[in-house]
């Protein structure tokens, strides 16, 4: 009877301090867009992984010397250069996914400064769908705040996470309804 008790009170303790221990959650972002054309056109302008130069924040993309073929998923890897007033910040990603025919791709970041994007094991899709003839643009991602721990300060929080990516999104679906029009 008395192991009994003991093992019910380090039980107890155990299960304490994990409940105590919780980190962070996953995070997920979906954004859409209905745009005034095709998903054929917009396709052709968003669907290629080695050419960012649609979104207002990338100024240039790179391909790595180890990823020629930039349709490769898991061998495809491109460097963002960002428009930025100092420095030079980039987000390295790699293609995870590639369905052309779905007019669809995934990709992963392996390589940020949480100061540039305050997040961490961050994984997207972006999409063209099909909606009576125009295009229908989602974007999605699952990602971690920049900060692994409780009590993260307030840059590297899950607002902060969230707020970057939304802007991330936000600012390329407006490039893209600035360019071919808001179906919406």
């Amino acid at each position: 009877m008395r192991s009994v008790i003991m093992l019910a009170a380090l039980a107890t303790l155990a299960t304490g301090g994990t409940a105590l221990a919780h980190g962070p959650v996953r995070l997920k972002l979906e954004l859409d867009q209905t745009l005034n054309a095709t998903p054929d056109e917009v396709w052709a302008v968003i669907g290629k992984f080695d050419d960012m130069s649609w979104h207002p924040a990338v100024a240039s993309t790179e391909m790595t010397a180890d990823s020629p073929d930039a349709v490769t998923p898991d061998k495809s890897t491109r460097v963002l250069h960002l428009k930025a007033d100092a420095g030079d910040p980039t987000i390295t990603e790699t293609l995870t996914k590639w369905q052309p025919d779905k007019r669809c791709y995934g990709y992963l970041i392996k390589e940020v400064d949480v100061k540039v994007v305050p997040v961490t094991n961050y994984a997207a899709t972006l999409c063209v769908n099909d909606e009576a003839g125009k295009a229908k643009v989602v974007w999605k991602g699952g990602f971690y705040r920049g900060f692994p721990n409780n009590e993260p300060p307030a840059d590297l929080n899950d607002d902060a996470a969230i707020k970057a990516v939304t802007g991330i999104y936000q600012g390329g679906l407006d490039a893209l309804a600035e360019k071919f029009g808001n179906a919406d």
